[in-house]
């Protein structure tokens, strides 16, 4: 469907559902990132490692994992075990996440000097190349 939209921006975000469903039907076509979001549990590494092979059978440019929950340095570490090629860009476990949602308000507006929400603030700098990208 976005591939016969015009856009006036050179930049377009979309959130999928989870899992790998979205991917199996991506066009290589006009895709230059796959941002994809794993927390440090096995079933959500393994959902995402199927996820990094559907983008690079459709030879994506950039693959970005965002670690979500981050609650340890071995957090951390699982996630960039799992994806040793990849840009890892941590986001930590945050409860001001949680309140935001519950208060049906966007995190920046909670909270704009919260970790997690510093954290994706420096996630969307980077994907629109704004700073150097995560290791």
């Amino acid at each position: 469907m976005l591939g016969s939209v015009e856009f006036a921006e050179d930049m377009v975000v979309a959130d999928f559902e989870a899992g790998v469903g979205t991917l199996t039907r991506l066009s290589d076509q006009r895709v230059d990132t796959v941002v994809v979001v794993v927390e440090p549990t096995p079933k959500s590494i393994e959902v995402g490692v199927r996820a990094v092979e559907l983008a690079r059978e459709r030879a994506v440019a950039r693959l970005v994992i965002v670690a979500n929950r981050v609650r340890s340095d071995a957090d951390l570490e699982v996630v960039r075990a799992a994806f040793p090629d990849c840009e890892v860009v941590p986001v930590p476990d945050d409860p001001k996440i949680v309140e935001a949602d519950r208060k049906g308000v966007a995190p920046i507006d909670l909270a704009p000097d919260a970790p997690a929400v510093r954290a994706l603030i420096g996630l969307a700098e980077n994907l629109a190349g704004l700073t150097p990208a995560a290791a």
